[in-house]
């Protein structure tokens, strides 16, 4: 953003990265973002207690899955008052798990969900491993009964085919180096995402930026993209 433009649009991001790999997204958006004249505020959720990447059993990995997919709770700490004014966009950021919102990101919808989103425009960024329809439907149902509009969302899933994506990333959690596996490396190259997907999700935060400014609408916005959603 050039130095003479004064920032007009306010956007809030709220994120939680389990893995760094939501962290990496984020960055990139705001990476393009800064290319606006917005003003861009930052929130890290916290969890209360330690959520440990990777988990390192197989037996801690199956656990963590189980009760996620039923939704488990993880509770987070206080949120800064900057949280809760108003923002012309809202970006709620985080991973997939077990087909589910992180644990973090339903604890802040459970207890500052109403006094963030109400009347408050909101796209959610989703980092999967590839099953994210469900995350999608769920998150945004969540958004809109809080009172946000959902004119959007951005969906990155890692770019390796099934059932290699779901195996590696498992391997991952419990603590193993599957790209390093001889089995594996023939299907499994890297965890996480590609640089080409930060590079578009780079590309995406211009985007939103543009849109913002211009006062054009969010739903536009062509965000399922192959570089982005992994169809391989």
């Amino acid at each position: 953003m050039s130095a003479n433009m004064i920032p007009s649009k306010r956007i809030l991001v709220l994120q939680y990265s389990f893995s760094a790999q939501t962290q990496k997204l984020v960055r990139s958006i705001v990476e393009g973002l800064d290319e606006y004249p917005v003003s861009v505020f930052r929130e890290c959720l916290v969890p209360v207690e330690d959520q440990h990447f990777p988990i390192g059993t197989i037996p801690k990995t199956v656990h963590k899955m189980i009760v996620t997919l039923f939704r488990q709770r993880v509770p987070i700490h206080p949120l800064s008052q900057k949280c809760f004014e108003q923002y012309d966009l809202i970006i709620l950021a985080g991973p997939t798990w077990s087909y589910n919102p992180s644990g973090p990101v339903l604890s802040l919808l459970d207890r500052d969900g109403e006094r963030i989103f109400r009347d408050q425009v909101a796209i959610p960024v989703i980092s999967c491993r590839g099953f994210w329809r469900m995350h999608w439907w769920g998150i945004r149902s969540l958004l809109r009964g809080l009172g946000a509009t959902v004119p959007n969302g951005i969906i990155f899933s890692h770019p390796s085919k099934e059932p290699w994506c779901t195996i590696g990333v498992f391997l991952k959690l419990a603590g193993k180096l599957p790209e390093k596996m001889s089995w594996m490396q023939p299907h499994y190259k890297k965890y996480g995402h590609s640089r080409v997907q930060l590079a578009e999700a780079r590309r995406f935060g211009e985007l939103i930026g543009r849109t913002i400014t211009q006062g054009e609408s969010f739903e536009d916005l062509d965000f399922r993209t192959k570089l982005a959603i992994y169809e391989g």
